[in-house]
């Protein structure tokens, strides 16, 4: 039976089940995933993270586990929980995002299932960023797998076009279709009610206890490949040229394994930056900050982070790594500035509070460029569009799966 064929006349309106996969930070995703469900899709979401944010937006949530770093007997059990996931749902599109579940979600769909995957490439991850001898040793591989994920891939989707251009080039994307969507998508009218609802800018600083300073914010990981060594580095030059500037750094720590920052690092840049962990109240800190530093050495996809500070109207300073580009073009709605650049970043930061009014006219064209090119809506449509693109193509005929596919077969695709 041909579940395509007899949904041709429900495709206009997306009337199709839609299996999200992603991970421990999939709840950001929510708002995403209920726009889909008011253009008339079903939407099920699966990942790592907690299930009680999916079960507030009323969500059909099913947790599994995977391992972010390497670990192949870990992703060995993700792909037959995923392919058992897969089977009993019976989704039309299985969509992934993030670098593990885009490689784990083809190899775990079964084979002529009917089920459409699609991955969405949201940056490229510390593999492909590091220089370290162990991510130059593991890009290969990596590639390998990516390729040997492309063969059950019906359509790979761009945040960016960096990206686009790099699977191209190592023959990543394989034969199925290839499209550009800028970022996921930002909620700008929650985004805004949420800042709103939240504390006054001059409770957080009395909170923090950093009345009469100048605030410098990073929202992120606090990894080293998101280039927190670089940010306290530059807090110190910072620091001696503005002593009244505080760095308050926001996001998880010590979920983040062996690429964690220490906590003894941040202490030796005490009493000059904080870190205050993951916050649910990050549109109202952005707020009560005056600059926005943000110094990865990742590929990105098109950071949240940096559509947040846009909206948020903060002069933000950046690296020039794909999908920060997409946001801050230099000079005209941000500063850039190379990876690995302690002091033009603290530069870049002295140049942001010296001069306001240059920053702030910045700050409003970044904003302009999220609200034109990145809100939820517009990636809601471009996304619908994609969906029926693939849907009306070729007629793909579900034939019943089983759970019990040769392991062999999956044991060889991850050796």
């Amino acid at each position: 039976m041909s579940l395509f064929r007899e949904r041709s006349k429900e495709i206009g309106d997306l009337k199709a089940h839609v299996l999200c996969i992603g991970g421990e930070d999939h709840h950001l995703r929510i708002p995403f995933l209920l726009a889909l469900a008011d253009r008339g899709t079903k939407v099920t979401a699966a990942g790592t993270g907690n299930s009680a944010p999916f079960a507030r937006a009323g969500i059909d949530y099913h947790p599994f586990r995977f391992d972010r770093f390497i670990n192949p007997l870990a992703d060995w059990s993700a792909i037959r929980a995923l392919r058992g996931l897969i089977t009993d749902i019976q989704p039309d599109i299985a969509q992934s995002f993030d670098t593990k579940p885009n490689l784990l979600v083809p190899l775990a769909t079964p084979v002529n299932s009917g089920v459409a995957v699609i991955r969405t490439i949201n940056g490229l991850g510390w593999i492909y960023s590091s220089r370290s001898v162990l991510a130059l040793t593991l890009s290969p591989v990596y590639r390998a797998l990516h390729r040997l994920a492309a063969r059950s891939t019906a359509m790979t989707v761009f945040q960016n076009r960096d990206d686009q251009s790099f699977f191209e080039h190592h023959a990543l994307i394989g034969s199925g279709l290839s499209r550009l969507i800028p970022g996921s998508g930002i909620d700008i009218g929650l985004f805004e009610r949420t800042a709103a609802a939240g504390p006054t800018a001059a409770e957080l600083r009395r909170t923090l206890g950093l009345e009469g300073c100048e605030i410098v914010i990073t929202v992120t990981r606090l990894t080293r490949q998101k280039g927190i060594p670089t940010l306290l580095e530059a807090a110190a030059l910072v620091h001696q040229a503005r002593p009244a500037v505080r760095f308050v750094l926001v996001g998880p720590r010590e979920s983040e394994g062996p690429l964690a920052v220490t906590q003894a690092e941040i202490d030796r840049h005490a009493p000059y930056v904080m870190a205050i962990g993951p916050r649910s109240d990050v549109p109202s800190l952005l707020k009560a900050a005056d600059v926005f530093a943000f110094p990865t050495e990742y590929r990105e996809g098109v950071p949240r982070a940096l559509m947040e500070a846009a909206l948020a109207g903060l002069p933000i300073v950046t690296t020039r790594m794909p999908g920060c580009v997409d946001v801050v073009r230099d000079r005209w709605s941000g500063l850039l500035v190379p990876p690995h650049a302690p002091r033009l970043l603290a530069s870049g930061i002295i140049e942001l509070l010296d001069g306001r009014d240059a920053a702030m006219a910045m700050a409003a064209r970044a904003s302009d460029i999220v609200r034109q090119e990145f809100g939820l809506d517009l990636t809601i449509a471009r996304y619908i569009t994609a969906y029926n693109e693939l849907l009306n193509g070729p007629i793909r005929q579900r034939t019943p799966v089983v759970n019990s596919a040769p392991e062999s077969q999956l044991r060889k695709r991850l050796s």
